[in-house]
Protein backbone atom coordinates (compact mmCIF):
# COMPACT_ATOMS: atom_id res chain seq x y z
CA UNK A 1 0.00 0.00 0.00
CA UNK A 2 1.38 3.91 -0.81
CA UNK A 3 1.76 5.90 2.12
CA UNK A 4 1.12 9.94 2.17
CA UNK A 5 3.44 12.35 2.98
CA UNK A 6 3.29 13.21 6.35
CA UNK A 7 6.64 15.55 7.67
CA UNK A 8 9.31 16.01 5.08
CA UNK A 9 13.12 16.87 6.47
CA UNK A 10 13.67 20.85 5.21
CA UNK A 11 17.24 21.74 4.51
CA UNK A 12 17.98 23.22 7.97
CA UNK A 13 16.82 19.17 8.98
CA UNK A 14 13.78 20.34 10.51
CA UNK A 15 10.63 18.27 9.66
CA UNK A 16 8.04 20.99 7.88
CA UNK A 17 4.59 19.78 6.18
CA UNK A 18 5.00 17.98 2.90
CA UNK A 19 5.23 20.35 -0.79
CA UNK A 20 2.65 19.83 -3.22
CA UNK A 21 5.88 18.16 -5.04
CA UNK A 22 5.31 15.17 -2.72
CA UNK A 23 4.15 12.07 -3.75
CA UNK A 24 3.24 8.85 -2.08
CA UNK A 25 5.49 6.35 -0.92
CA UNK A 26 5.01 2.40 -1.76
CA UNK A 27 7.26 0.66 0.43
CA UNK A 28 9.61 -2.12 -1.57
CA UNK A 29 11.65 -5.05 -0.65
CA UNK A 30 14.71 -3.08 -1.02
CA UNK A 31 16.02 0.50 -0.51
CA UNK A 32 13.97 3.26 -1.95
CA UNK A 33 15.47 5.88 -3.73
CA UNK A 34 15.36 9.65 -2.56
CA UNK A 35 13.44 11.41 -5.77
CA UNK A 36 11.81 14.71 -6.15
CA UNK A 37 8.62 12.74 -5.62
CA UNK A 38 9.63 11.17 -2.98
CA UNK A 39 12.11 13.76 -0.61
CA UNK A 40 13.36 12.41 2.98
CA UNK A 41 10.99 12.29 5.70
CA UNK A 42 8.10 10.35 7.42
CA UNK A 43 5.14 8.71 5.26
CA UNK A 44 2.09 7.70 7.05
CA UNK A 45 -0.74 9.44 9.13
CA UNK A 46 -1.10 9.83 12.90
CA UNK A 47 -1.59 6.11 13.27
CA UNK A 48 2.25 5.22 11.98
CA UNK A 49 4.99 6.26 9.80
CA UNK A 50 7.61 5.06 7.89
CA UNK A 51 10.53 6.91 7.72
CA UNK A 52 12.42 7.05 4.11
CA UNK A 53 15.84 8.26 5.01
CA UNK A 54 18.14 10.14 2.55
CA UNK A 55 21.29 7.81 3.43
CA UNK A 56 21.71 4.28 4.97
CA UNK A 57 23.34 3.38 8.46
CA UNK A 58 26.33 2.28 6.71
CA UNK A 59 26.71 5.35 4.22
CA UNK A 60 29.57 7.15 5.09
CA UNK A 61 31.14 10.37 4.36
CA UNK A 62 33.94 10.89 2.14
CA UNK A 63 36.32 14.08 1.76
CA UNK A 64 36.23 15.40 -1.97
CA UNK A 65 39.12 14.36 -3.95
CA UNK A 66 40.97 17.36 -5.64
CA UNK A 67 40.54 16.98 -9.85
CA UNK A 68 44.12 16.38 -11.15
CA UNK A 69 44.56 18.59 -14.05
CA UNK A 70 46.93 19.64 -16.37
CA UNK A 71 45.93 23.18 -16.40
CA UNK A 72 47.36 25.49 -13.69
CA UNK A 73 45.11 26.14 -10.98
CA UNK A 74 45.13 28.92 -7.85
CA UNK A 75 44.04 27.26 -4.33
CA UNK A 76 41.98 30.77 -3.04
CA UNK A 77 41.11 29.93 0.90
CA UNK A 78 38.38 31.10 2.89
CA UNK A 79 38.96 33.88 4.78
CA UNK A 80 37.78 32.31 8.01
CA UNK A 81 40.86 30.01 7.43
CA UNK A 82 43.22 33.21 7.28
CA UNK A 83 41.87 34.62 10.35
CA UNK A 84 43.70 35.20 13.71
CA UNK A 85 42.86 35.51 16.94
CA UNK A 86 44.22 39.25 18.48
CA UNK A 87 42.72 39.39 21.78
CA UNK A 88 45.68 38.27 23.42
CA UNK A 89 47.75 40.65 21.62
CA UNK A 90 45.48 43.76 22.05
CA UNK A 91 45.23 43.07 25.90
CA UNK A 92 48.68 43.16 26.08
CA UNK A 93 48.93 46.39 24.60
CA UNK A 94 46.31 47.73 26.21
CA UNK A 95 47.89 46.76 30.25
CA UNK A 96 51.29 48.63 28.18
CA UNK A 97 49.11 51.73 27.89
CA UNK A 98 47.75 51.79 31.27
CA UNK A 99 51.31 51.10 32.66
CA UNK A 100 52.71 54.15 30.73
CA UNK A 101 50.14 56.08 31.77
CA UNK A 102 50.54 55.44 35.05
CA UNK A 103 54.07 56.47 35.39
CA UNK A 104 53.18 59.17 32.98
CA UNK A 105 51.08 60.57 35.83
CA UNK A 106 53.33 59.72 38.22
CA UNK A 107 55.81 61.54 36.51
CA UNK A 108 53.60 64.65 36.08
CA UNK A 109 53.12 64.29 39.95
CA UNK A 110 56.73 65.04 40.82
CA UNK A 111 57.06 60.94 42.55
CA UNK A 112 59.52 60.15 40.03
CA UNK A 113 61.81 63.36 41.09
CA UNK A 114 65.07 62.90 42.79
CA UNK A 115 64.63 63.75 46.31
CA UNK A 116 67.12 63.31 48.91
CA UNK A 117 68.01 60.33 50.69
CA UNK A 118 67.23 61.56 53.88
CA UNK A 119 63.85 62.17 52.76
CA UNK A 120 63.95 58.78 50.79
CA UNK A 121 64.75 56.99 54.17
CA UNK A 122 61.77 59.02 56.44
CA UNK A 123 59.04 58.39 53.57
CA UNK A 124 60.17 54.55 54.16
CA UNK A 125 59.81 53.95 57.76
CA UNK A 126 56.58 56.34 57.76
CA UNK A 127 55.27 53.48 55.16
CA UNK A 128 56.63 50.43 57.49
CA UNK A 129 54.99 51.99 60.44
CA UNK A 130 51.90 52.41 58.64
CA UNK A 131 52.04 48.63 57.38
CA UNK A 132 52.65 47.47 60.54
CA UNK A 133 49.92 49.24 62.18
CA UNK A 134 47.05 47.78 59.59
CA UNK A 135 48.74 43.81 59.85
CA UNK A 136 49.57 44.52 63.86
CA UNK A 137 45.94 45.28 64.71
CA UNK A 138 44.22 43.36 61.90
CA UNK A 139 41.26 42.27 64.45
CA UNK A 140 40.39 45.76 64.32
CA UNK A 141 39.92 46.10 60.95
CA UNK A 142 37.82 43.33 60.46
CA UNK A 143 34.03 43.54 60.44
CA UNK A 144 32.73 41.37 63.36
CA UNK A 145 29.42 40.31 61.22
CA UNK A 146 30.70 39.69 57.97
CA UNK A 147 30.02 35.74 56.91
CA UNK A 148 30.45 33.71 54.10
CA UNK A 149 28.02 34.70 50.94
CA UNK A 150 27.14 37.89 51.71
CA UNK A 151 29.10 39.44 48.69
CA UNK A 152 26.84 37.35 46.54
CA UNK A 153 24.27 38.51 48.55
CA UNK A 154 24.37 42.06 47.55
CA UNK A 155 25.62 41.43 44.13
CA UNK A 156 21.98 39.37 43.93
CA UNK A 157 19.89 42.30 45.21
CA UNK A 158 21.73 45.45 43.52
CA UNK A 159 20.13 44.49 40.39
CA UNK A 160 16.69 42.41 39.18
CA UNK A 161 17.68 39.21 37.79
CA UNK A 162 15.94 36.48 35.96
CA UNK A 163 17.53 32.79 37.71
CA UNK A 164 17.51 29.47 35.53
CA UNK A 165 17.29 25.99 37.73
CA UNK A 166 20.81 24.41 37.05
CA UNK A 167 20.07 21.09 35.93
CA UNK A 168 23.52 19.45 35.28
CA UNK A 169 22.95 18.96 31.88
CA UNK A 170 25.35 21.57 30.32
CA UNK A 171 23.56 21.68 27.03
CA UNK A 172 20.39 22.55 28.95
CA UNK A 173 22.16 24.95 31.06
CA UNK A 174 24.31 26.49 28.87
CA UNK A 175 20.99 27.08 26.38
CA UNK A 176 19.27 28.44 29.25
CA UNK A 177 21.59 31.04 29.98
CA UNK A 178 21.75 32.37 26.49
CA UNK A 179 18.03 32.72 26.44
CA UNK A 180 17.59 34.63 29.70
CA UNK A 181 20.30 36.66 28.35
CA UNK A 182 18.74 36.98 24.89
CA UNK A 183 15.84 38.15 27.00
CA UNK A 184 17.93 40.70 29.21
CA UNK A 185 19.03 42.73 26.19
CA UNK A 186 15.73 42.79 24.87
CA UNK A 187 14.07 44.12 28.12
CA UNK A 188 17.14 46.69 28.27
CA UNK A 189 15.99 47.68 24.67
CA UNK A 190 12.48 47.76 24.67
CA UNK A 191 11.56 48.44 28.25
CA UNK A 192 12.75 50.82 31.45
CA UNK A 193 14.07 47.77 33.16
CA UNK A 194 17.69 47.21 33.16
CA UNK A 195 18.19 43.58 35.02
CA UNK A 196 21.54 42.16 36.01
CA UNK A 197 23.18 39.40 34.19
CA UNK A 198 21.12 35.89 34.75
CA UNK A 199 21.92 33.37 37.39
CA UNK A 200 21.71 29.92 37.91
CA UNK A 201 20.88 28.41 40.82
CA UNK A 202 21.19 25.11 42.82
CA UNK A 203 17.93 24.75 44.41
CA UNK A 204 19.36 22.69 47.00
CA UNK A 205 21.08 25.10 48.76
CA UNK A 206 21.57 28.71 46.91
CA UNK A 207 19.08 31.56 48.56
CA UNK A 208 16.00 32.16 46.48
CA UNK A 209 14.17 35.18 47.39
CA UNK A 210 16.60 37.29 45.72
CA UNK A 211 14.82 36.34 42.35
CA UNK A 212 11.15 37.47 41.35
CA UNK A 213 10.97 34.44 38.96
CA UNK A 214 12.94 31.32 38.88
CA UNK A 215 13.05 29.41 35.20
CA UNK A 216 13.10 25.40 35.39
CA UNK A 217 13.91 23.99 32.21
CA UNK A 218 12.61 20.16 32.76
CA UNK A 219 14.89 17.43 31.43
CA UNK A 220 14.11 13.79 32.06
CA UNK A 221 18.00 12.57 31.90
CA UNK A 222 18.99 15.21 34.95
CA UNK A 223 18.74 13.84 38.49
CA UNK A 224 15.04 13.92 40.51
CA UNK A 225 15.47 16.91 43.07
CA UNK A 226 16.07 15.81 46.79
CA UNK A 227 12.58 16.29 48.84
CA UNK A 228 14.75 18.98 50.75
CA UNK A 229 15.42 20.92 47.33
CA UNK A 230 11.28 20.77 46.48
CA UNK A 231 10.61 21.94 50.21
CA UNK A 232 12.47 24.71 49.51
CA UNK A 233 10.79 25.76 46.38
CA UNK A 234 7.32 25.12 47.70
CA UNK A 235 8.52 27.63 50.23
CA UNK A 236 9.97 29.92 47.67
CA UNK A 237 6.34 29.76 45.74
CA UNK A 238 4.80 30.39 48.85
CA UNK A 239 6.39 33.60 49.76
CA UNK A 240 5.19 35.11 46.10
CA UNK A 241 8.39 33.85 44.02
CA UNK A 242 6.64 32.34 40.78
CA UNK A 243 8.79 29.42 38.75
CA UNK A 244 8.07 28.93 35.18
CA UNK A 245 8.26 25.36 34.21
CA UNK A 246 9.15 24.30 30.77
CA UNK A 247 8.86 20.86 29.86
CA UNK A 248 10.12 21.80 25.91
CA UNK A 249 8.12 18.76 24.56
CA UNK A 250 5.95 20.21 22.51
CA UNK A 251 6.41 17.71 19.32
CA UNK A 252 7.61 14.93 21.76
CA UNK A 253 4.48 13.77 23.32
CA UNK A 254 4.12 11.57 20.97
CA UNK A 255 1.03 10.04 18.75
CA UNK A 256 -1.39 9.06 21.24
CA UNK A 257 -3.84 10.99 22.57
CA UNK A 258 -2.94 9.68 26.54
CA UNK A 259 1.14 9.53 25.68
CA UNK A 260 3.08 11.54 27.65
CA UNK A 261 6.81 12.70 27.05
CA UNK A 262 9.71 11.70 29.51
CA UNK A 263 10.07 15.40 30.48
CA UNK A 264 6.20 15.85 31.49
CA UNK A 265 6.38 12.51 33.29
CA UNK A 266 8.90 14.37 35.49
CA UNK A 267 7.42 17.55 35.95
CA UNK A 268 4.47 15.37 37.36
CA UNK A 269 6.60 14.00 39.91
CA UNK A 270 8.00 17.26 40.94
CA UNK A 271 4.71 18.80 40.77
CA UNK A 272 3.34 15.85 43.02
CA UNK A 273 5.46 17.12 46.14
CA UNK A 274 4.34 20.89 45.69
CA UNK A 275 1.30 22.88 46.70
CA UNK A 276 -0.03 23.61 43.46
CA UNK A 277 -3.02 25.58 43.17
CA UNK A 278 -5.68 24.84 40.41
CA UNK A 279 -4.43 25.70 36.86
CA UNK A 280 -5.93 26.93 33.80
CA UNK A 281 -4.68 27.88 30.09
CA UNK A 282 -3.92 31.97 30.49
CA UNK A 283 -7.46 33.17 29.42
CA UNK A 284 -8.09 36.08 26.68
CA UNK A 285 -8.85 38.78 29.78
CA UNK A 286 -5.89 37.79 31.81
CA UNK A 287 -2.85 40.36 32.70
CA UNK A 288 -0.83 38.67 31.09
CA UNK A 289 -2.12 39.21 27.58
CA UNK A 290 -1.83 43.01 28.19
CA UNK A 291 0.80 44.01 31.03
CA UNK A 292 3.20 45.10 28.24
CA UNK A 293 2.62 43.81 24.44
CA UNK A 294 -1.02 43.09 23.43
CA UNK A 295 -0.34 38.96 22.94
CA UNK A 296 -3.39 36.50 22.41
CA UNK A 297 -0.85 33.72 22.98
CA UNK A 298 2.58 32.82 24.38
CA UNK A 299 4.59 30.78 21.62
CA UNK A 300 8.57 29.97 22.17
CA UNK A 301 10.51 28.13 20.03
CA UNK A 302 7.63 25.85 19.56
CA UNK A 303 4.14 27.17 19.45
CA UNK A 304 0.81 25.70 19.97
CA UNK A 305 1.26 24.93 23.55
CA UNK A 306 -0.68 27.08 26.01
CA UNK A 307 0.79 29.00 28.82
CA UNK A 308 -0.58 27.73 32.24
CA UNK A 309 -1.05 30.00 35.28
CA UNK A 310 -2.90 30.05 38.16
CA UNK A 311 -6.89 29.49 37.87
CA UNK A 312 -8.74 33.03 38.74
CA UNK A 313 -11.27 32.80 41.56
CA UNK A 314 -13.92 34.63 40.07
CA UNK A 315 -13.62 33.42 36.66
CA UNK A 316 -17.54 33.93 36.18
CA UNK A 317 -17.38 37.56 36.78
CA UNK A 318 -15.76 39.10 33.15
CA UNK A 319 -18.72 41.43 32.56
CA UNK A 320 -17.76 45.27 31.44
CA UNK A 321 -13.96 44.52 33.25
CA UNK A 322 -11.16 45.15 30.77
CA UNK A 323 -8.98 42.57 33.53
CA UNK A 324 -9.92 39.99 35.76
CA UNK A 325 -10.71 41.55 39.36
CA UNK A 326 -7.67 40.24 41.99
CA UNK A 327 -5.59 38.89 39.87
CA UNK A 328 -2.26 38.45 42.03
CA UNK A 329 0.65 36.90 40.57
CA UNK A 330 0.70 33.54 39.61
CA UNK A 331 3.31 31.23 41.65
CA UNK A 332 3.54 28.56 38.83
CA UNK A 333 3.93 28.77 34.93
CA UNK A 334 3.60 25.66 33.03
CA UNK A 335 4.56 25.60 29.19
CA UNK A 336 5.82 23.07 26.73
CA UNK A 337 7.18 25.99 24.12
CA UNK A 338 10.75 26.08 25.11
CA UNK A 339 10.88 29.92 25.60
CA UNK A 340 14.64 29.51 26.31
CA UNK A 341 15.58 28.16 23.21
CA UNK A 342 13.82 31.19 21.56
CA UNK A 343 15.20 33.43 23.82
CA UNK A 344 18.62 32.02 23.22
CA UNK A 345 21.27 34.05 21.31
CA UNK A 346 25.22 33.96 20.97
CA UNK A 347 27.95 36.79 22.26
CA UNK A 348 27.10 38.31 18.44
CA UNK A 349 23.02 38.72 19.36
CA UNK A 350 22.04 36.03 16.68
CA UNK A 351 19.82 33.33 17.30
CA UNK A 352 21.35 30.01 18.23
CA UNK A 353 18.33 27.56 17.85
CA UNK A 354 15.89 27.85 14.65
CA UNK A 355 11.97 28.01 15.43
CA UNK A 356 9.57 25.72 14.32
CA UNK A 357 8.05 26.75 11.83
CA UNK A 358 10.78 28.85 10.92
CA UNK A 359 9.10 32.36 11.57
CA UNK A 360 10.98 34.91 12.03
CA UNK A 361 8.00 36.77 13.81
CA UNK A 362 7.58 33.61 16.32
CA UNK A 363 11.32 34.68 17.59
CA UNK A 364 9.84 38.28 17.87
CA UNK A 365 6.53 37.17 19.75
CA UNK A 366 8.39 34.90 21.95
CA UNK A 367 10.58 37.58 23.32
CA UNK A 368 7.43 40.03 24.26
CA UNK A 369 5.83 36.74 25.97
CA UNK A 370 9.03 36.90 28.23
CA UNK A 371 8.42 40.59 28.34
CA UNK A 372 4.89 40.13 29.86
CA UNK A 373 5.77 37.55 32.16
CA UNK A 374 8.72 39.89 33.42
CA UNK A 375 6.29 42.90 34.04
CA UNK A 376 3.98 40.79 35.53
CA UNK A 377 5.87 39.33 38.02
CA UNK A 378 7.46 42.81 39.13
CA UNK A 379 3.91 44.92 39.09
CA UNK A 380 1.84 42.09 39.68
CA UNK A 381 -2.23 43.08 39.06
CA UNK A 382 -2.21 47.02 38.50
CA UNK A 383 -3.47 46.68 35.06
CA UNK A 384 -6.67 45.15 36.85
CA UNK A 385 -6.07 48.18 39.33
CA UNK A 386 -7.12 50.44 36.37
CA UNK A 387 -11.03 49.83 36.68
CA UNK A 388 -11.15 51.69 39.29
CA UNK A 389 -9.51 54.68 37.60
CA UNK A 390 -12.75 56.57 36.69
CA UNK A 391 -14.28 55.99 40.55
CA UNK A 392 -11.08 58.22 41.73
CA UNK A 393 -11.00 60.69 39.17
CA UNK A 394 -14.65 61.67 40.10
CA UNK A 395 -13.92 61.60 43.99
CA UNK A 396 -10.55 63.42 43.26
CA UNK A 397 -12.97 66.05 41.16
CA UNK A 398 -15.77 65.93 43.61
Amino acid sequence: ASLAPYRMIGADGMLTPPSPDARPLVPGAGPLPVTLENPPGLYGSETGVFAHNLLEVSSTFAPLVRPQVSLPVTAIPYAFDESENLKGPLVAVALLLMALDTLAVFWMGGLLARRPRRAAVATTAAVLVVLGGLFGHTDLARADDSKAGDAQAIDDISKTRIAYVITGEPGVDSISRAGLEGLTRFLIEKTALEPGPPAGVDIAKDELSFFPLIYWPIDASAPMPSQAAIARIDAYMQQGGTVLFDTRDQFSNGIGAGSASPATERLRDILANLNVPPLEPVPSDHVLTKSFFILPEFPGRFSGSPLWVEASLDASNTENRPVRTGDGVSPIMITANDFAGAWAVDENGDPMLPTVPPDPMQRVYALRAGVNIMMYMLTGNYKSDQVHVPVLLERLGQ
